[in-house]
């Protein structure tokens, strides 16, 4: 038999290449994964697919630190809110057989719920857009949260409640809108909301390590959740599972969210038409686009248009991202609620579509100089003012906000700098007429012009004593399942919000803090007798109470 030994040759340097390829994106992954997840310490399972087929699956620390056990990638989960993804796809499933519409009032299928005299739909509880008060939001919750509750004593919780505005005139995230959308389903299908989703997409995808989050039930390899306090990690608080219920109580793994991604790709449970509903968000009553959808929210990763959606709950945060055009699909399932899965998956999946956040090995030296024709204060189209300016030879950034934040960038060419997480950018340039203007670079890009206007003064930092800052360490709740955990080390102060990494805060006074890592500023509140009850935290023109549970 005669060889051809070039063609052979050809074909090795071929797959020697293509392998190559593949080991140097797995590296790259390495990197980003083992910066935020230690072995020791809980940790996360992580998977990236191309085209529906998993390129990267990697498990990363402690499913159970009392025993010792390393997570595994078949590692069971809480998905938390990404529940509401499955959710939103039973009303869909339901929608397309004809048992429902989505402009049909709620009171059609739970009749005796009070609306206040308002029509709230089905598209209302879907998009977060009813005005009925979110259950988690109860400052008892913590209280309440322990104890079993049927699906009709959860909705009695909060069915008396005020709302919060008109249906359909504000997006407010929302627990009790999929709660109501689970009864709804129960009502239509005559059966558990548990039985419908495991025997209608668990099963029917082969989903065969995903099901109801029952907390009685011996499920292998589930992992143990955890928290973080000023101790270190500790178990996390308890949580009966009929209280998520259609909102957040479903299980799974990375290879099953997989196999659930796939069947949304192709369809395989609604139409094409019906998904493009769900990821492509709405619209209030005034015509205003929000980007939330039906159980997703729309995402743009470095000009790259894709859907996703978050969940954290006690001791467990979550991430899910589908890039559409490149067909990449990033999960990520966390057992501590004490480390931003996001930021991960986020970094993860730019890096799957060749577009990399860059990091400090990227940085490159350049002269003062250099950097200093940049300096100056430019204006964008949202009349944000953003100042550029050197102090101490560092190049550095201002925007103009309650906290005046100033932030150190780095030069990764003589005209593009990069803040330190590497997920945000400046591109300068000079326009024909001489004068400059930047290119600020998020998920989205604005343009900012050169103007002629001062800096403002930075925030001052005044140190504290421990005594003076003990008393604010606690855990606060910001929202529904998202608390801070304000923790106290020496005279530093530190807060970390659930599936967020821990940052410093800074004193002014003895009661007001700002952030350097974001324009934040907090102001601890106190009662009559002087005990710290909760905390206003100040952002981008907003103000939100954090009132203090531990």
């Amino acid at each position: 038999m005669k060889i051809n030994h070039t063609f052979a040759l050809l074909l090795f340097s071929c797959l020697f290449i293509t392998t190559s390829k593949a080991q140097d994106l797995t590296q790259k992954f390495d990197d980003i994964v083992f910066e935020s997840y230690k072995p020791d310490e809980p940790g996360a399972t992580i998977l990236v697919a191309k085209d529906g087929k998993a390129i990267y699956r990697k498990a990363i620390g402690k499913s159970s630190l009392e025993l010792d056990v390393d997570m595994i990638p078949e590692n069971v989960f809480m998905l938390a809110s990404i529940t509401k993804q499955f959710t939103a796809v039973a009303i869909l499933m339901l929608e397309e057989e004809g048992k429902l519409s989505l402009d049909d009032s709620i009171t059609k299928f739970i009749p005796d719920y009070p609306t206040h005299g308002k029509t709230i739909t089905i598209h209302h509880l879907l998009n977060h857009t009813s005005g009925i008060k979110s259950y988690t939001d109860n400052e008892n919750f913590r209280d309440f949260a322990r104890i079993d509750k049927t699906l009709d004593e959860l909705i009695a919780t909060f069915k008396n409640e005020p709302m919060d505005f008109d249906p359909g005139e504000a997006f407010k995230y929302n627990n009790s809108g999929y709660i109501l959308l689970g009864k709804i389903i129960e009502v239509i299908s005559e059966d558990t909301y548990e039985n419908f989703i495991e025997n209608n997409i668990f099963e029917r995808l082969g989903m065969t390590n995903s099901s109801y989050g029952n907390t009685s039930e011996i499920v292998k390899n589930r992992v143990r959740p955890y928290e973080q306090n000023d101790n270190g990690y500790v178990n996390a608080s308890y949580l009966s599972m009929t209280l998520p219920q259609a909102a957040g109580s479903l299980t799974s793994t990375i290879d099953d969210m997989l196999k659930w991604q796939n069947a949304l790709t192709n369809n395989t449970l609604i139409k094409a038409t019906t998904l493009d509903k769900a990821i492509n968000g709405s619209t209030l009553n005034n015509g205003e686009h929000i980007t939330y959808g039906y159980g997703w929210g729309e995402m743009n990763l470095k000009g790259s248009k894709g859907y996703s959606h978050s969940g954290g709950i006690f001791g467990t945060s979550t991430n899910g991202i589908y890039l559409i055009d490149e067909g990449i699909y990033v999960i990520g399932l966390s057992n501590c609620s004490c480390k931003d899965i996001g930021a991960v998956t986020q970094s993860l999946a730019a890096t799957a579509i060749g577009k990399p956040f860059p990091t400090m090995k990227d940085v490159v030296k350049l002269s003062e100089a250099k950097m200093k024709q940049w300096v100056g204060a430019y204006e964008f189209e949202d009349d944000v003012i953003r100042h550029i300016f050197m102090e101490d030879g560092q190049l550095k950034s201002m925007r103009e906000s309650e906290s005046n934040t100033v932030f150190d960038i780095y030069p990764l060419s003589e005209n593009r700098f990069m803040f330190k997480d590497g997920a945000i950018e400046y591109k300068f340039s000079k326009s024909a007429n001489g004068k400059r203007e930047t290119i600020f670079i998020t998920d989205t890009e604005s343009v900012g012009k050169e103007v002629d206007k001062p800096k403002p003064e930075a925030r001052k930092e005044v140190t504290l004593t421990n005594a003076v800052l003990q008393p604010y360490a606690g855990k606060y709740q910001l929202g529904p399942n998202f608390n801070v955990q304000i923790t106290v080390d020496g005279n530093q102060i530190f807060a970390q919000a659930t599936g967020q990494g821990q940052f410093e805060i800074f004193a002014e006074n003895e009661t007001e803090f700002f952030a350097k890592v974001a324009a934040i500023k907090i102001k601890f509140n106190k009662d009559t007798s002087g005990n710290v009850e909760s905390f206003t935290i100040y952002q981008s023109g907003n103000e939100t109470l954090a009132k203090k549970m531990e």
